[in-house]
């Protein structure tokens, strides 16, 4: 099973962003990922930050996945439980929804900041080299 822990953020909210991502099979890492993203607020780079590991995800022909994140709002939106609301956030919400069909088994699980902190670290270096 792999395991995917993204993060995204602005600062200023909105402001400047970033996504950063880690991708790890048997606690050994994969892949990681850390870009910035442009204008846009702390829920919006957390969705790209998803989507952006599902992307690779897809590449690497990745078929079961367990995704966490620190976005409490996020992790309900894509499990459903929370309506989106927000019409830029429903269009990422749609790309989410598209993409998880085309895996097998796919979760998406909260965890606390401290048990996302290399994800957390790439978005405040993406963020730190601009």
């Amino acid at each position: 099973m792999y395991k995917l822990f993204t993060d995204g953020g602005s600062r200023g909210n909105p402001g400047p962003g970033a996504i950063g991502g880690v991708l790890i099979q048997n606690e050994k890492i994969i892949k990681t990922f850390s870009k910035t993203i442009g204008h846009c607020t702390n829920n919006q780079a957390e969705y790209r930050a998803i989507i952006k590991g599902l992307e690779i995800a897809k590449e690497l022909e990745i078929k079961e996945l367990e995704c966490f994140l620190d976005s409490e709002l996020v992790v309900k939106q894509v499990n459903r439980e929370f309506k989106v609301k927000d019409k830029d956030l429903a269009v990422f919400f749609v790309k989410i929804w598209n993409m998880k069909q085309e895996f097998k088994r796919i979760t998406f699980t909260h965890v606390p900041r401290e048990q996302n902190s290399l994800a957390d670290k790439l978005v405040n270096q993406a963020l730190d080299s601009n």
